[in-house]
């Protein structure tokens, strides 16, 4: 029974690496003229190994099709671009998050803002915020008030915008604005 078990090495979803030194000038061009949506990671040029070596550059690409590929088909679409061997992603929200190491603390950081979506794909659902973490981050702008005198939720604003896009910025736009501005009023 187990020989005639069929290995399904199809996938919609393909992860791949794509190096500057090696991809062609206008990779990401060419894909969106193939009808290909995909999701592109900042440009990890700051990732070290353990021995503190810096890591070669490179693009982290999620492959994202609307029907299941093959590993051939995958790989055909790779080369396209002097890409990597494709590795089928166990997992689209995990490949989408490890694009800014936002689960890994000891890895260098990237911005979630400098993610680059190609196509009809919802990143935001991978980066929801429970309770806890949305209280720890209201936490963080109270203290920032008291320590840096504000008394006007447009200076918060601004330095949301400019310092905090991925985390405050979001939150204030939702739904903790209207405590964090009772709180600058009781100032």
């Amino acid at each position: 029974m187990e020989n005639n078990k069929r290995v399904d090495t199809r996938s919609k979803t393909w992860n791949i690496l794509v190096y500057p030194e090696s991809a062609l000038t206008n990779w990401k061009q060419k894909l969106v003229e193939e009808g290909i949506f995909f999701v592109c990671s900042p440009l990890h040029d700051k990732d070290h190994l353990e021995t503190g070596e810096l890591v070669k550059p490179h693009w982290h690409v999620l492959l994202c099709f609307t029907s299941n590929k093959t590993y051939q088909q995958a790989l055909e679409v790779s080369q396209m671009i002097n890409g990597t061997i494709p590795e089928r992603a166990k997992s689209t929200g995990g490949s989408i998050r490890y694009m800014i190491h936002i689960d890994s603390p000891d890895k260098y950081q990237y911005k979630k803002s400098d993610i680059e979506v190609y196509g009809n794909i919802d990143i935001e659902q991978y980066f929801r915020i429970s309770s806890t973490d949305r209280y720890e981050l209201v936490r963080e702008m109270i203290t920032f008030i008291d320590d840096n005198n504000l008394k006007e939720f447009k200076d918060l604003m601004d330095y949301a915008m400019r310092n905090r896009f991925d985390d405050w910025f979001p939150l204030l736009c939702d739904n903790s604005a209207y405590v964090v501005q009772q709180y600058l009023k009781s100032n």
